[in-house]
């Protein structure tokens, strides 16, 4: 076996929330504003995103930690060691670790919540992660040994995502409202439609390392709002802000800091493949050259943001520069519907979800497609029957949402995704990827599959979400670059 080493705009009318009255002038309380609300709390069986930003490393921990420059370090598990077919992992658990309900951790949480995610009926949005363990044995509490049916060269960071926090079989039913986990902060109350307050965990294994008490999590949808609410006090931390226009406004304020960082959020106007005119290249090709990003960018982001050209951040060293390939052109745009047999253009409907990046840039792709013929009828729709409507029931035409999955270029080879795209040449790439172990080939095997994805126009792929946090002054630990989307709050603490 070898080793492997640690991876690595003028004030408004405040917003009173008693939660947040609390915590005016503590320096052990903290509250952190958020555009969504989570449908439940467990990130193990529903895939939004905001699960995560609440739960993940507060409330729930998995074997690794992905910290913010991307790289993994152990969390649940002090170390680990491969076989020399990269098959078989040993993994040795931390020791002293208990769930917030008092019960102990040992390898056989890990073992039973790690096949409950790989199940049949699992809903785990990487099931296929835990799929591919062909065994899990636990030699002694403090060990666990997986092996794979294929190898996985990405596992380590795999087993860092929220998909894979582990959780104990007694707490499974009731963690979508009341998660229970081994973090450093316990679950308090969940005002539905409001917020939700954690607070410091009695069983947290490093007593005194973590500085807040009692955390918030206030839900704010509108953008006027999470300003007032920003500028009246009534929330320290904005993660996430996406009230652009406001920002130069902000970092004037010497209240306020605030850092721009990266996020691995490919924001894309998604177009079902399966259901006509897109299930047609040449109408996907249309759309592609009548979408102008920059004008996207400057109009819905002000100027924040990167133009993707197909699903991949460019901060990653294996981004591939595909903006070039379709050209802002409406002619073309025209003369490709024509092509596929829609020379009077067409008519669709954009649903889109709550968060402003994608309801501003909704107003302007809609706009864009207009020049070109493809005469777009707008849906604002709420996140829950977003994912009930287009994600689980593919019924759309188009719609736009930025996906905050670190390296998901598979989710374009999951059958039944809600793009609607099979292609049996991608799904062998993707699986190629997946079992490359050497960094530079797994390198131009992703180079390709972006390559893939950008020629078929398999989405209309716009802009890299910034990830911009406003904060009060003194507030200290917040991440600045998002790897994924969580709000660790371990080291945060007031200066």
């Amino acid at each position: 076996m070898r080793k492997i080493g640690t991876l690595a705009l003028a004030a408004m009318a405040a917003l009173t929330l008693p939660a947040a009255v609390q915590a005016q002038g503590k320096k052990d309380a903290v509250v952190v504003g958020m555009v969504l609300e989570p449908p439940g709390l467990d990130p193990t069986v529903a895939p939004a995103a905001a699960i995560g930003e609440i739960t993940h490393y507060n409330i729930y921990e998995g074997l690794t930690r992905i910290v913010e420059n991307g790289t993994v370090q152990p969390l649940l598990a002090d170390e680990w060691s491969v076989s020399s077919d990269s098959k078989t992992w040993t993994f040795k658990l931390k020791k002293g670790v208990k769930f917030h309900d008092g019960t102990a951790f040992d390898g056989a949480d890990v073992k039973s919540a790690f096949e409950r995610y790989g199940a049949e009926k699992s809903t785990n949005k990487n099931k296929s992660t835990f799929a591919n363990m062909e065994s899990i044995t636990t030699p002694d509490p403090a060990t666990v040994v997986i092996k794979l049916k294929e190898v996985n060269a990405t596992l380590l960071f795999d087993l860092g995502l929220n998909t894979a926090v582990i959780t104990a079989t007694e707490s499974t039913e009731g963690n979508a409202t009341k998660p229970v986990g081994t973090g450093p902060f316990k679950f308090d109350n969940w005002v539905k439609g409001d917020r939700v307050v954690m607070v410091a965990a009695p069983t947290w294994r490093t007593p005194g390392s973590v500085k807040i008490k009692r955390a918030t999590f206030r839900f704010i949808t509108d953008p006027n709002a999470g300003m007032a609410a920003l500028m009246a006090g009534d929330v320290d931390a904005f993660p996430q802000f996406n009230t652009y226009e406001a920002v130069n406004q902000f970092a004037k304020d010497p209240r306020f800091t605030v850092t721009t960082g990266t996020t691995e959020g490919e924001t894309v106007l998604a177009m079902n493949n399966k259901r006509k005119p897109f299930d047609d290249v040449r109408v996907r090709r249309a759309v592609a050259h009548a979408i102008d990003r920059n004008a996207i960018l400057a109009g819905a982001l002000y100027g924040f943001g990167l133009p993707i050209g197909t699903h991949f951040p460019p901060h990653n060293p294996a981004y591939v520069d595909l903006t070039g390939l379709y050209p802002h052109d409406v002619a073309k745009a025209k003369a490709l519907l024509a092509e596929a047999g829609y020379p009077n253009g067409i008519d669709v409907t954009l649903k889109l979800p709550p968060p402003a990046y994608a309801r501003r840039s909704g107003e302007i792709v809609a706009a864009e497609l207009a020049e070109a013929g493809i005469r777009v009828k707008i849906e604002n729709i709420e996140f829950a029957q977003w994912l009930d409507v287009v994600y689980a029931k593919l019924n759309y035409d188009l719609s736009i949402i930025a996906h905050v999955e670190p390296n998901d270029l598979d989710i374009y080879s999951k059958p039944g995704y809600y793009f609607g795209y099979e292609n049996a040449e991608y799904n062998a790439l993707i699986a190629k990827i997946k079992s490359t172990v050497n960094d530079a080939e797994r390198a131009k095997l992703q180079q390709q599959a972006q390559r893939k994805l950008a020629e078929d126009s398999v989405n209309g792929f716009l802009f890299s979400l910034p990830r911009i946090t406003i904060a009060k002054k003194g507030l200290t630990g917040l991440w600045k670059n998002a790897p994924i989307f969580a709000n660790d709050l371990t080291n945060v603490h007031w200066q």
